[in-house]
């Protein structure tokens, strides 16, 4: 049960800021002309990826942030800010332009950059990342942590291989209005969680300053 519940948090932590269908669709403007075997090969390389940029962000977090001197509430101020800029400039379509260009000047094989990072695990993605991480005991993980994590990011490596795989057929049957609808859905949703994770950072900090000055 217990591991079912850290597993649950961790997916739910991760899944809407990771976003693999909305990762998935925005990818169409860097790969549209794809065949199926490329988009076999993009998807499983960005799967990959996304795993790899994961699990070090779980498993190494903590000590990049002890080295850096950088708290918890820290952390979650600055991811909250980035994840919400990115949702507001989705939100207004600031970065259609640089979208553009970005597609017609990319060279070379895109499944690093830019489908993994920042299209799938962006900033935003690798904060929430430290910070599961950083939630486990100091004297290190326990058992029950590393595997909801590997369950949590085997279901998200997945998730996102599927959708990435699949984006075309997706975006065919919802239609280019409806595709641009559910995109704006998504960015509300990242920009919320982005506020969300901003003040919870800032409520933590304010307590501590609270309780540092009584």
């Amino acid at each position: 049960m217990e591991i079912g519940q850290a597993t649950l948090v961790i997916v739910a932590a991760l899944l809407p800021v990771v976003n693999p269908p909305g990762s998935a669709l925005m990818s169409l403007g860097v790969v549209p002309h794809a065949d199926a075997a490329e988009r076999e090969r993009l998807a499983r390389n960005v799967a990959l990826n996304s795993l790899l940029l994961l699990l070090g962000s779980l498993l190494l977090g903590a000590y990049v942030l002890s080295f850096f001197g950088i708290s918890i509430p820290v952390l979650r101020v600055a991811g909250g800010i980035v994840i919400a800029a990115a949702g507001w400039r989705m939100l207004n379509g600031q970065d259609d332009d640089d979208d553009e260009t970005e597609v017609h000047h990319h060279r070379g094989d895109p499944s690093f950059y830019p489908l993994t990072l920042p299209l799938t695990v962006g900033p935003g993605s690798i904060s929430v990342a430290i910070a599961i991480g950083t939630g486990s005991p100091r004297q290190g993980a326990g058992w029950i942590h590393v595997v909801a994590a590997a369950i949590a990011l085997a279901a998200l490596t997945v998730s996102i291989y599927l959708c990435m795989r699949y984006a075309d057929r997706l975006s065919q049957k919802l239609g280019a209005q409806r595709t641009q609808v559910v995109l704006q859905l998504l960015a509300f949703v990242i920009f919320c969680i982005g506020i969300q994770l901003f003040w919870a950072g800032l409520s933590e900090l304010i307590g501590l300053h609270a309780a540092t000055t009584t």
